[in-house]
């Protein structure tokens, strides 16, 4: 299983396609996983492999696409009540797993994420640089010149990680801002004076650009650091397009930094507390109107003998 998981691994990493690996790191007994246990859960929340059960997985699974939208790793404790008191471990994400098997379970969760896209429309000193800087930056950059534009916009698949500046100089700058920017593209904008920019900006609306984003347009490019040179002002723009890729995983970014499995829908177990995948759970139960979702048959059980006894829990 870890030979495939690891396989898939590196198949997803050579498309560019983002993935989280979870693995035990260890484990106290009683537990159903043991130490190198490993799921691989994807930016569609589904996952391949196994640490755990109804206890382990969604937890897992949650903090997997938390550690997708904000690139960072985690150590997360899943504790069952006889094991150890938690706490003991600075920096851990600790889980109290009242139906989990009883013993606990730390798991390491790193994301791996393709690198960030930089694509230069245009040609010029500041997008020599911007090339040169981007790569220095760990970007992939992907250079356009003048003639086969559109056709490699088209080939590309501009998604949330990608950032696009476009230099065109006038030449084509409403046709390639407008096709630009009903893409998924996180980050655009235009190299041009203010009054330039104002004016390709009115040139958008009434095209039609869709105005939520038309006003993610950055125009004119950069921070506004008193660049003068073509060498400065490039430096201004790569440092918007990091500032704006940093904040977005600071703040949480919007949702569609990364399309976080969209059809799962998260629920409280009343029993025990859990959190468990309304759409994937099996055990549920009706009362008073609405569908109560359990971990484990027990809860169920436990629930269906005396539901009024839960509700304040609801």
């Amino acid at each position: 299983m870890a030979d495939e998981l690891l396989a898939l691994a590196a198949e997803l990493q050579r498309r560019g396609e983002a993935f989280a690996l979870a693995t035990v790191v260890r484990c106290e007994a009683p537990t159903s996983a043991k130490s190198g246990a490993k799921v691989l859960v994807r930016e569609d929340g589904s996952a391949q492999g196994w640490v755990g059960g109804a206890g382990a997985e969604p937890v897992v699974v949650r903090e997997a696409l938390h550690a997708l939208r904000d690139g960072r790793p985690r150590l997360i404790g899943l504790h069952g009540e006889s094991s150890r008191a938690s706490g003991r471990t600075e920096g851990m994400l600790e889980f109290g797993m009242t139906c989990h098997s009883g013993g606990t379970l730390e798991i390491y969760v790193e994301p791996y994420l393709p690198k960030p896209q930089l694509v230069l429309v245009g040609h010029g000193p500041v997008v020599d640089t911007l090339a040169t800087l981007g790569r220095a930056a760990d970007f992939t950059v992907v250079a356009l010149g003048e003639n086969p534009i559109e056709a490699g916009l088209a080939q590309l698949g501009l998604s949330q990680r990608s950032s696009v500046v476009v230099a065109t100089h006038g030449d084509s700058d409403e046709e390639i801002l407008d096709r630009v920017l009903r893409t998924d593209a996180g980050y655009v904008s235009l190299v041009a004076s203010r009054r330039r920019a104002a004016v390709i900006f009115e040139r958008l609306k009434t095209r039609g650009a869709p105005p939520d984003r038309l006003a993610r347009l950055k125009a004119p490019a950069g921070l506004d650091i008193g660049a003068v040179t073509p060498e400065e002002i490039a430096v201004s723009i790569l440092a918007e397009i990091i500032q704006h890729r940093r904040s977005e995983k600071t703040v949480g970014a919007d949702a569609e930094a990364v399309p976080a499995a969209p059809v799962r829908v998260e629920a409280k177990d009343p029993i025990c507390g859990m959190i468990v995948d309304s759409n994937t759970a099996k055990y549920r139960s009706d009362f008073s109107g609405r569908t109560v979702f359990f971990c484990c048959r027990h809860c169920k059980e436990m629930f269906d003998q005396d539901p009024d006894r839960y509700r304040a829990a609801l």
